[in-house]
């Protein structure tokens, strides 16, 4: 079976950008809403996530995240703090080093 593929994401905007703000008036700075979500796969760690980001249990209940600060995300399993990271990796000795494929497909 064909996995969809994800569409490219649109090129940044370029220049000063004027936007409407939820009161209708005109601004030249970006939202936080225009801020890129960023996860990034760490060596033998973490999910470290910057940008606006909702975190959310199976119920849709939110946990509590500083806004503006990166979150880490546990992904080996041993975290006493999930869904976030507590260090746990570092005596567990989990061990990932993941890459992107450059010109991978996309799933």
């Amino acid at each position: 079976m064909r996995k969809p593929s994800v569409p490219d994401p649109p090129p940044p905007h370029e220049g000063n950008v004027r936007m409407m703000t939820p009161r209708g008036s005109l601004s030249g700075a970006a939202s936080p809403a225009d801020e890129p979500v960023v996860i990034k796969v760490r060596d033998n760690g973490p999910y470290k996530i910057t940008g606006p980001v909702v975190i959310v249990d199976a119920d849709g209940n939110r946990f509590p995240i500083d806004e503006g600060r990166p979150v880490a995300l546990c992904r080996c399993g041993h975290s006493r703090t999930k869904p976030f990271c507590d260090r746990s990796h570092r005596e567990a000795g989990f061990d990932a080093g993941e890459r992107a494929a450059d010109g991978a497909e996309r799933s």
